[in-house]
């Protein structure tokens, strides 16, 4: 399950999704965790209102199953969930590693229907029975 998080400085989750330098994204398995990409952003990052800004974020991160903030805007949490990504607000600043860590300890055993949820994200779609039952109706 691949997992985003808004960072300025790559180590910890310490931005506001839309105002983010960098997103960081890993990859969480129960097995452990690894680094895939950093995706670095430029421009007038704090100007609100601002959507076109998030585009690229979306695009960056449309893989991700989770998204980890230290804040988000309605209308992005409400993008952000649109494109099946469950965003997280973390109180304060916290190291990206002690978060991988503690996600990786959940899914050793049994994670919460929200992250079970999640971690279907990107598996192949499974296969609809009611094929079968169409053909079984009309034919």
């Amino acid at each position: 399950m691949k997992v985003a998080f808004s960072t300025q400085d790559k180590q910890r989750v310490d931005a506001h999704f839309g105002w983010a330098k960098n997103l960081a994204v890993y990859d969480v398995t129960p097995e452990g965790y690894h680094f895939v990409q950093n995706f670095e952003f430029g421009g007038k990052l704090e100007e609100d209102g601002d959507e076109d800004k998030l585009a690229p974020k979306l695009e960056a991160i449309h893989d991700c199953a989770i998204l980890y903030v230290a804040a988000i805007g309605g209308s992005a949490a409400a993008r952000v969930v649109a494109v099946k990504i469950h965003p997280i607000k973390v109180p304060q600043p916290e190291p990206i590693l002690d978060i991988l860590e503690k996600l990786q300890e959940v899914l050793k055993g049994t994670p919460p229907p929200w992250l079970r949820k999640a971690l279907l994200k990107g598996q192949a779609a499974p296969v609809s029975h009611f094929e079968d039952e169409d053909e079984v109706n009309h034919g």
